[in-house]
């Protein structure tokens, strides 16, 4: 009786929030809802309730690594006003346009370093959309292959840190690890912390970008006249001289503020919060120099990134609530059950979460995922063997990926936003293909290589 209610619960849940309802109250709304009706058919305990302020305050708002979730974004947010991704472009472009598919090489570029920069895929998707869509149909770029460049670029702000998804996902990891210690009678108190998968995103993400910028030089030694490379007098605007030193100027500061960064906890200098406050620092430094940051943009940067802050924390507090209204119907036990009983043993208990993650991925924000599904399954697969570090990037690479899926992905609909009326909704979807199926690859390529994951992690920090 008591898992049918749970399985009821997270099908209206999943609905409430289809229905466009506010994520934070959706999740909040459903578990209350259904802990009364459960308690009036006597299935569920209403004490339960007196354990969600330890859950708040004792598990979730103690802990320091997610202080690095507002910091990111404010340097995020700094760095899109401070207009860098502009520059940057221009500045790719000219150094690779001389070769067909030159300009398409220079937006997986500055779409890597703006992911390394920001960790903000909404944002990046939007900026070079408005940046670099406009200039790739100039130069007469078939549309299918420039906006599934763009989508597949941007998207790339969720694997490569400092990302926003690994922060939370770093978290919720740790604590399924920490619990799935505990199921198994250990309780030496093992975690994986936000920089263990933040070193761990980093050669995936870096082998993603290599494999995208091969699909192009592909396309362009066979399909050059979709890719055409830039004419010549564009080219010839700036001297030599004069292109080094505009070079120097766009490449320099955001490799400094990268290097800083993620260099700080490579180094084991700094935590991942403590380097999230250098990047504040060196986002805003770089903003004054550039003259583009003012007490108004100021403004506006600190209001957005409250807003976008007090999001995700609300969505955390109603997924904490949801979470214990569903493990006092017994939930876990139930997915637990059904996950350990699947033929194949962790290798199919670990597929079937994937392909939910991905079809979940088609409608829900990462937040609502990593919140709601981690802590429910994260728990049973790592007591089944997985790798805590394979398996967070594993899962962010998974929502990446459902994020160019047609027809719901969200970078899609980003694009859809910005791009210009002449282009049509299938061509986005049609131009967004090709980059799903390198995912997939690259999911592949994980999935029999876990040490692409788990080498940096264990080298930098030890076991």
């Amino acid at each position: 009786m008591t898992e049918i209610f749970a399985l009821l619960l997270f099908v209206f849940a999943v609905g409430v929030l289809l229905s466009g309802y506010p994520v934070a109250l959706s999740l909040g709304g459903s578990a209350l809802l259904f802990a009364l009706v459960g308690a009036l058919f006597g299935v569920f305990d209403l004490s339960l309730f007196g354990a969600l302020p330890q859950r708040l305050f004792g598990n979730v708002m103690s802990q320091d690594t997610l202080i690095a979730i507002p910091l990111f974004i404010f340097m995020g947010v700094v760095l899109e006003r401070s207009r860098i991704a502009e520059e940057l472009l221009e500045t790719m472009a000219l150094l690779c346009g001389g070769m067909r598919g030159g300009l398409a090489i220079s937006v997986f570029l500055v779409g890597a370093l703006l992911a390394a920069s920001t960790g903000i895929v909404g944002a990046t998707v939007v900026t070079m959309g408005l940046i670099s869509l406009p200039a790739m149909l100039k130069y007469r770029y078939q549309p299918e292959i420039a906006t599934g460049i763009i989508t597949a670029s941007g998207t790339l702000g969720q694997i490569i840190p400092p990302s926003i998804i690994l922060i939370i996902l770093g978290d919720q990891i740790s604590t399924a690890y920490q619990q799935a210690l505990r199921d198994m009678g250990d309780f030496s108190g093992g975690s994986v912390s936000v920089g263990d998968l933040f070193m761990g995103a980093l050669i995936p993400g870096c082998l993603l970008v290599l494999l995208y910028i091969l699909y192009v030089g592909g396309l362009a030694l066979f399909r050059g006249q979709h890719l055409p490379a830039m004419p010549i007098e564009e080219r010839r605007r700036y001297s030599a001289h004069d292109l080094f030193r505009k070079t120097l100027r766009a490449l320099i500061p955001p490799i400094l503020l990268i290097v800083g960064v993620l260099g700080s906890i490579v180094a084991g200098v700094a935590t991942p919060t403590e380097a999230a406050s250098v990047g504040c620092v060196g986002g805003l430094a770089l903003a004054l120099l550039r003259g583009q940051f003012d007490l108004k943009v100021l403004r506006d940067v600190m209001r957005n990134t409250a807003r976008v802050n007090s999001m995700v924390f609300l969505i955390l507090i109603g997924a904490s609530l949801f979470s214990l209204v569903f493990r006092g119907f017994d939930g876990d036990l139930m997915v637990e059950e059904f996950l350990t009983n699947l033929p194949g043993g962790k290798w199919s208990a670990f597929l079937f979460v994937m392909l939910l993650v991905f079809v979940l991925g088609f409608f829900l924000d990462f937040f609502e995922i990593t919140f709601v599904v981690v802590p429910i399954v994260g728990p049973i697969l790592l007591a089944m063997g997985l790798d805590p570090i394979w398996l967070g990037v594993m899962i962010a690479l998974n929502l990446q990926t459902s994020f160019l899926t047609p027809p719901f992905g969200f970078a899609l609909f980003y694009l859809r936003g910005v791009a210009p009326p002449s282009i049509r909704t299938g061509q986005i979807y049609r131009g967004a293909i090709p980059f799903i199926c390198i995912q997939v690859l690259m999911l592949l390529i994980l999935a029999f290589f876990p040490d692409l994951a788990t080498y940096l992690p264990h080298a930098i920090y030890g076991e």
